[in-house]
Formats: structure tokens, sequence, C-alpha cells
């Protein structure tokens, strides 16, 4: 009972964090005005992202199952997709829940343990954290005298200095603590019942972490991962495209954007909900000079379409897993 308020009061504070969000997106956009910037969108290529989209879902399956291969050589692609989708669309009723739903889709499907399959997460997750590091860097090193004024004032002055200092701290603090934890599992987790419980998860995590260095084609598992943010970035430039108030925007900015999206669906809310919508009008007005308005109807077609996507496509493999569960056809 306990745990469930604590959910519960959990899922109440991100859904007003959301809110508030999108409160501070939209407080000085006029309806009108909203629906006039929707309405002159080219929502034919909207669709297109939108497939790009569910392209960049298939490469997710296709990646992560070369991950999961040398745990069970069964799994299945239909299996892979079915757990990338119905995680999407549980992010969008409990945040981060989306994880952990992925990984019980293969358990039910292969038998494989809850533990090894949220290793492979842990590393494709770790994989796509390097990957937005990696193009942020680049991003805001070469061109640094367009961006960097973005991150310097709006994000990095924001906190401030004590706010840093205090965030390393306690980031410092957190670490040891779980160095010492784990350490004590370590040295009583043959005398200790509940010890020995938390070390196998852990050794089943870490299984799974490995199995991923133990995968044939690593050269595809990289091929694979440069394809999905492309189609990111596609997504991001054809709904620039859609949009003829922004139009005028090119690649680079497309995939500045595609970048500084991405840390707005990192925000734990529900889908990226207000997070994302209030990151992206903030960089249009800063970078671009472009009015809340057209930002905000800006941010709400691409967040709109992706979260359509994501819905739609978890739907239908949700419903498929109900149905079949362990009879999925293999592809």
């Amino acid at each position: 009972m306990k745990q469930r308020l604590i959910s519960a009061i959990k899922y109440i504070l991100l859904f007003a964090a959301a809110i508030i969000l999108l409160w501070f997106s939209f407080r000085e956009v006029k309806w009108s005005d909203f629906t006039e910037g929707l309405k002159s969108a080219n929502y034919t290529l909207i669709s297109v992202s939108m497939v790009v989209s569910i392209a960049a879902f298939w490469l997710r399956s296709l990646r992560w199952r070369m991950i999961m291969l040398p745990l069970h050589t069964g799994i299945r692609r239909v299996d892979a997709w079915d757990g990338i989708n119905i995680g999407y669309i549980t992010n969008f009723a409990i945040p981060r829940a989306g994880e952990f739903a992925r990984c019980g889709v293969i358990t039910r499907k292969t038998g494989l343990s809850f533990e090894k399959v949220a290793g492979t997460v842990v590393l494709e997750r770790s994989v796509d954290l390097l990957s937005l590091a990696v193009l942020s860097t680049a991003i805001f090193v070469l061109q640094w005298n367009r961006f960097g004024n973005f991150i310097d004032k709006q994000i990095l002055s924001a906190f401030g200095e004590k706010f840093s200092a205090g965030f390393g701290i306690v980031a410092i603090t957190i670490l040891a603590a779980f160095a010492i934890f784990f350490y004590i599992v370590y040295a009583f987790r043959k005398k200790h019942p509940v010890f020995r419980k938390i070390a196998d998860i852990v050794k089943g995590v870490l299984a799974g972490i490995v199995s991923g260095f133990q995968m044939k084609q690593k050269w595809l598992f990289i091929i694979y991962t440069i394809l999905i943010w492309i189609c990111y970035w596609l997504m991001s430039y054809t709904t620039i495209l859609a949009f003829p108030s922004v139009a005028g925007l090119g690649i680079s900015d497309a995939l500045f954007l595609m970048v500084i999206g991405g840390f707005g669906w990192a925000i734990p809310v529900q889908g990226g909900i207000g997070a994302y919508h209030f990151i992206i009008s903030l960089a249009l007005a800063t970078i671009y000079g472009i009015d809340q308005t057209t930002g905000v109807v800006f941010a709400t077609i691409s967040h709109g379409s992706q979260a359509l996507t994501m819905i739609a496509c978890g739907t239908v493999s949700l419903i498929g897993f109900s149905l079949f569960k362990g009879k999925s056809p293999s592809l």
C-alpha cells in the first residue's frame, strides 16, 4: 500500500510538472493564432516524418535484438519490435516505466530473466546517451557562435554556480553511497538471503550488458545506430519543411533542434509533454528570434506527430502481444 501511494504521488507530481511546462509554453499564445498555425502546416510532409519515425522504431528493434541474441537465439524481430513500441506507449502513462515494460515483453515471450533483459536495455540506452552527447558536443563546438548563447544563457546560467556546485556534491555523495551499498551486498551475499537476491539481480543485469559485447556483426550495430539518428534528423528537417513559418531553417538547424528536442523527450514527464514544447519554443525564440506562438505551434506539430506514431504503433503491438503472446510469427 505504501509503495502504491508513493507511486501515485510521483505520478501526480510529474503530471503537474508537465502541465506547468505546458502553461509556460502557451501562456502568451492566442488560440486563434495557434489554430491558424496548425492549419498552415503541410500534413503530407508531416506524414512523411511519421513514416520515417516508424523506420527508426524498426531499426531500434533490430539493434536491440542484436544485443539480446547472445542471451537467447530464439528472440524474433517481432518480439523486439513489440517491446520497443509497448515501451513507448507505456511512457505516456507512467514516465520511464517503458523500459520495464519492454523488458517484460521479452521475458514473457522468451523466458529470459527480467534482469538480463534489463541489462541489454541499460547498454542500449547508454549507447543512445553517448550518441546524444557526441552530437551535442559536435554541434556546440563547431557552431558555438550560433548555438552557444542558448546553452550558456538559457541552460547553464539558469542553474547558477551554487546549484552546479551543490549538484556536484550530491552526485558524488550518491555515487559513494551506491559504492558502499554494493560493497555490503557483495560482502554479505552468502550470509543473508536479501543480499543474495540483490546480488543475483545485479549479476543478471551485468550479464545483459556483457551480452552486448558478445554480439556478432558489431559493425552492423554501429550502422543501425547511425541510421537511427539519421532518421531522427530527417524527422526534424521534414517537420521544418512542413511548417512555412520556419521553412527557412536548414539541415544544421534541424540537427540542432533534434538534439535539443532529445533533451525534452528525456525529461521524466509523461511522453515528454510540456518539456518538449517548452525547450523547443525557447530554442527557436533564443536562436532564431521566432515568436512564441510560432515556436509553440512548431513544437506541437513535431511532438504531436511523433506521439501519435508512438501511440499507434504501441497500440498495434499491445493488441498483437495480448492476442498471440508466444505465438508471434517469425520475422
